[in-house]
């Protein structure tokens, strides 16, 4: 079953508006009972404006019109891995984590101009001759999670795609995702492609154990 709460949290409608509630997640009762849970968040947490399904953020009862967004997305995840400790037994349920997956909008991660984004590219990064490949260090929002998940009772199997995904600036639909008045679109990716091989992260570790 897939369940859609691009937050983890909740967001619950409310006579000021559509509020983010970073230490709630009453929606969480449906997770309950499954032998497999595989998370997945923050692609979410970035959008404003039109995109963004929350007109105010809640924390310790206290409520904001917005605030930084990684600390907001550390705030909500700490909390799903608190409900996690509390509601989940190991021994029935495995738990994965999808790790963060990376946008190509700044080619000077990958030693490119820096207004080069995904568009045109046909061909993956080179490891070294890039960031990636020297020195490399994940995204902060991939930091988040390493550290959320490290403080967890509850074992969490982390799928980290984070990095492979880094080297495929050629994966995103690009410009050929759109109409050619819509704009750059390095965020998502072309399927079949990228995707893929995440499915092929997550087979073997599912069955190697």
């Amino acid at each position: 079953m897939i369940y859609r709460s691009a937050y983890l949290v909740d967001v619950i409608k409310e006579r000021i508006g559509r509020v983010l509630k970073l230490d709630s997640i009453k929606n969480g009762i449906v997770w309950r009972g499954y032998d497999m849970l595989i998370f997945n968040t923050w692609h979410w947490w970035l959008h404003k404006g039109s995109k963004q399904p929350w007109d105010y953020v809640e924390i310790g009862g206290t409520i904001r019109k917005d605030m930084n967004r990684l600390v907001a997305f550390k705030e909500g995840l700490t909390t799903w891995s608190k409900w996690i400790d509390s509601n989940i037994d190991p021994k029935k349920t495995t738990v994965f984590f999808q790790g963060i997956s990376p946008t190509h909008y700044s080619g000077e991660e990958w030693n490119g101009a820096n207004s080069t984004t995904c568009k045109g590219e046909t061909r993956p990064v080179i490891i070294g001759r890039s960031t990636y490949g020297r020195g490399w260090r994940p995204p902060a929002a991939a930091a988040v999670v390493e550290q959320v998940l490290a403080k967890m009772s509850t074992p969490v199997k982390l799928l980290d795609i984070t990095r492979m995904s880094q080297l495929r600036k050629d994966g995103h639909p690009s410009v050929y995702g759109f109409d050619g008045t819509k704009g750059n679109d390095c965020s998502h990716w072309c399927l079949p492609g990228v995707p893929d091989s995440w499915n092929e992260l997550f087979y073997a570790i599912l069955f190697s154990n």
